[in-house]
């Protein structure tokens, strides 16, 4: 009886630890597209704040 508890526990732990992998690899995943949309961001920026300062100067 004692050996049916802890091979329960030990199959809990072992999806637990599946679903713990997956949900971390989902936020790596999250994270590495934001960091290229804040990228992307980040140049469209630049640019429009170039051409900003173009007409600035052309005034």
């Amino acid at each position: 009886m004692n050996g049916l508890n802890l091979g329960k526990k030990a199959q809990i732990s072992v999806e637990l630890i599946i679903v713990l992998a997956a949900v971390v690899a989902l936020v790596l995943l999250l994270v590495s597209q934001l960091q290229e949309t804040s990228k992307e961001g980040a140049k469209v920026i630049e640019e429009k704040s170039g051409k900003i300062f173009k007409e600035i100067d052309k005034i």
